[in-house]
Formats: C-alpha cells, sequence, structure tokens
C-alpha cells in the first residue's frame, strides 16, 4: 500500500492499452534501472532504449535489463534508429532475430533519420507483425528543418498508412528535446492547432505524444484526458508525471478526471 492511500485517485492496472507513459533510457545502469522499477514500475508501460545506446552495450546486460524490465510488466524496446541502421545496411533479417534473440517482443519502426518509402515502412511493418513483434511507428523527421517540410495532411496519410499495415501504436516525434520539431515550436511550447488537427483525424488512442517537457505534459493531459498516451519522458520525471495524470500536483489538481 502506497503512502497516503486513501488521498490518490487510481488509474488503470497494466497491462493498459491508454494512459500509457513511453520512458526513454539511455544507458542506466542495471541497479539504477531496478531501483526506479521498484519505486515507480506501475507508472511506466513503454520503455525505449535510445536510439542505438544498446548496440556499444554489453549483450548479456542487455538481455538481463530487459528481462529485469519484463519482470514489472514494462515492455522495453529498441530504438528506432537501430532498426534504420540495420535497413541502411541491409541486415533487417538479422536485426529481427537479435530482437529475438535478446528477449524484446516490441520494435520501432520508423525513418526519421533516412528516408524509407512509405510503401516499404508498410511492408516491414507487416514483416515484423508476422514474426510476432508489438510495433510502435513513428512519423516525424529528427532534423527540424525536414519535419518542417513535412505538411500535416501529409502527416495524418503517413500514420493512417502505418496503423493500416499493422503498426498497434504511431509516436509523433518530437525528439528528446521537444523543440523545434512536430508539434513543437522553438520553445518548446504546443502547436495547437496542429494538435487539434492530429486529434480530429486520427483514434487518439493510436498515438503516443513524444512530449519530454511539463507544460507539454500538461497540455495533453488538460487536452486529452489523464489516459493520454506520452512518450520520451526521462526516467528522473515518471513521479512527476503520474502526479500531474492524477492531479496530485498544483497545475492539474482539481481539472483532471480518471
Amino acid at each position: 500500500m502506497n503512502a497516503f492511500n486513501f488521498l490518490a485517485p487510481k488509474r488503470q492496472k497494466k497491462p493498459r492499452y491508454n494512459g500509457i507513459t513511453m520512458v526513454l533510457d539511455k544507458g542506466m545502469g542495471f541497479h539504477t534501472a531496478e531501483d526506479l522499477m521498484k519505486i515507480c514500475g506501475d507508472y511506466v508501460d513503454l520503455l525505449k532504449f535510445g536510439w542505438g545506446t544498446i548496440a556499444i552495450h554489453n549483450r548479456q546486460l542487455i538481455k538481463e535489463k530487459i528481462a529485469m524490465y519484463q519482470e514489472y510488466d514494462v515492455d522495453p524496446y529498441p530504438g528506432g534508429t537501430l532498426f534504420e541502421i540495420a535497413l541502411k545496411n541491409e541486415k533487417l533479417p538479422e536485426y529481427f532475430d537479435e530482437a529475438d534473440k535478446l528477449g524484446f517482443k516490441t520494435v520501432e519502426i520508423s525513418d526519421g533519420s533516412t528516408t524509407i518509402d512509405p510503401a516499404e515502412k508498410s511492408k516491414i511493418i507487416a514483416e515484423a507483425k508476422e514474426r510476432g513483434f508489438k510495433v510502435i511507428s513513428e512519423v516525424g523527421k529528427k532534423d527540424p528543418s525536414e519535419d518542417l517540410k513535412l505538411r500535416l495532411k501529409d502527416r495524418v496519410n503517413l500514420i493512417k498508412m502505418d496503423l493500416d499495415a499493422g503498426a498497434d501504436k504511431v509516436l509523433v516525434e518530437a525528439r528528446e528535446s521537444g523543440q523545434n520539431i512536430g508539434m513543437f515550436d522553438n520553445e518548446g511550447k504546443v502547436k495547437v492547432e496542429k494538435v487539434n488537427y492530429l486529434i480530429k483525424s486520427i483514434p487518439v488512442d493510436k498515438l503516443i505524444w513524444e512530449a519530454p517537457k511539463k507544460n507539454q505534459q500538461i497540455h495533453f493531459i488538460l487536452k486529452v484526458g489523464s489516459n493520454v498516451n506520452l512518450g520520451n519522458i526521462a526516467p528522473e520525471e515518471i513521479t512527476a508525471l503520474e502526479t500531474l495524470r492524477l492531479g496530485l500536483r498544483g497545475d492539474t489538481l482539481g481539472k483532471v478526471n480518471l
């Protein structure tokens, strides 16, 4: 039982389809990660090993971290950039094989740093599903100048294509910074009209909004609700985000319904 349990609203228990929190692991040590799960593993649903970080860490240690996360009902997966590198080097079968051997149940299919024909991306998503993986796709470019070229209608069409191909959820790109990309301006403020357009065009339960900044998280919680899907959350911000979801922080106190 939690401290002051009688004061905290209750959210749906895991596994959750909505209200997902995706956390970014940029290379935490095993014991640091395990301590994190002990104190707030209940509030984490997805755990992304950022970009290509796991390619430079001990394989056995990565296997142990994956298994440990899964013991806390957290679904870890490798970052999309590593997939893009595998595809660029014509190593996609080996990539899927290694992901399976390491114990991953989910993979990310993205083209944020490279260019993949949308039809080819759809085929790869379908292939990953056939291999038994859950698929998180990502739409948007990591280079802000390239991302700005992506018209809103085109962004919506790409999201729909990924979902039609079998993607379970689609990440709306914002990178780790949450600035000058996707739904956010140079200062990290939400581009409200763009967000509203996506919400009207795509079932909101299918989207995971990358929202690393507090103001962004507050916007989505107040706009969509406590059970909005949010991603690229820093490990040290897991508890803070959960209190925002539950109205246990001044910014959302009395403003959210579960």
